[in-house]
């Protein structure tokens, strides 16, 4: 809660020192300077910086989020109709990254030195130095526009209803940047459980290596690898941003581009504070995660 309330804060100064006056935007272009003072007391925009963040924190916790200057509708009911795709966009990220991060990384580990060690490991560099935006031009110019495989602009649906094709450009795109990050350190936490005396026991039992891998090595070098995913997991909320822009995705970053453009505050504030909420959500996931996996926690 003091880290939410932190962010909260420090969204909403930043938005009070932008140069637009949101009481100018609703009057019009045309409103004299009475009509806009006058929208401002109504607001309560020439009240102190404190005291106009101590009420919308009151009218937070109540679940008023408050109206948007642009629409005119509740910032919950637009927030409520771009959290799905955010959600969705993150989840089909994390599910194509995860798995091919640790299966290049454990691979790479068990080849250590071999040519297949060289080149995963050149590709994770790769896609650790590229940003978001130009792999999803990449995929934009080439998969979508020149080869017409899949679409790349907008959102026919959820997955269930016919939705997979328009998602796996935008996730492919986010979860790039995730997947050399975790191979590079699955590669490493396995090697380093490679050379324990538990997996050398479980050799020596006659394990299949396979098992040996899967079941011991891997288990155990995915306490480090979780964290890491976890804290990049968090930061895809900032690639979330441009890569709903990009593919013009309806998602919470999306609109809060849109709303900072616009010099809508209130739309504004909401996403940053839902995007901030799900950065902790992810963490205590995270440190729930560490639960189960390693023993010592749950002796705790």
């Amino acid at each position: 809660m003091p880290a939410l309330i932190g962010v909260l804060f420090l969204c909403f100064c930043l938005l009070q020192v932008m140069p637009a006056d949101p009481a100018a935007i609703i009057a019009g272009p045309d409103a004299r300077p009475e009509m806009i003072e006058a929208i401002r007391r109504d607001l309560g925009l020439d009240r102190p910086i404190p005291v106009q963040f101590i009420d919308y924190i009151g009218r937070v916790l109540q679940g008023d989020l408050g109206r948007s200057i642009i629409s005119n509708k509740s910032v919950g009911e637009e927030l409520a109709e771009t959290i799905g795709p955010t959600v969705e966009l993150m989840i089909g990220a994390m599910i194509l990254a995860v798995p091919i991060g640790l299966l290049l990384g454990t691979v790479a580990a068990v080849r250590r030195g071999s040519t297949t060690d060289r080149i995963i490991m050149a590709v994770s560099v790769a896609g650790v130095s590229m940003p978001v935006f130009f792999i999803g031009l990449l995929l934009i110019q080439f998969v979508g526009y020149k080869w017409d495989l899949l679409p790349f602009t907008g959102r026919v649906g959820p997955v269930w209803a016919g939705g997979l094709p328009a998602l796996i450009l935008p996730a492919l795109t986010l979860g790039s940047v995730l997947i050399g990050p975790i191979a590079r350190l699955t590669r490493t936490a396995v090697l380093e459980v490679l050379g324990a005396d538990f997996v050398r026991t479980a050799r020596a039992k006659g394990l299949r290596e396979r098992a040996v891998i899967v079941h011991h090595a891997l288990r155990n070098a995915l306490i480090p690898v979780v964290t890491l995913i976890g804290l990049q997991a968090a930061f895809l909320l900032g690639g979330a941003v441009v890569t709903e822009t990009m593919f013009s995705w309806p998602g919470v970053g999306r609109l809060a581009v849109g709303a900072i453009i616009s010099s809508d505050f209130p739309t504004a504030q909401g996403a940053i504070m839902i995007l901030a909420i799900a950065f902790l959500v992810i963490n205590l996931i995270v440190d729930v995660l560490y639960v189960y996996l390693d023993p010592r926690v749950q002796r705790a």
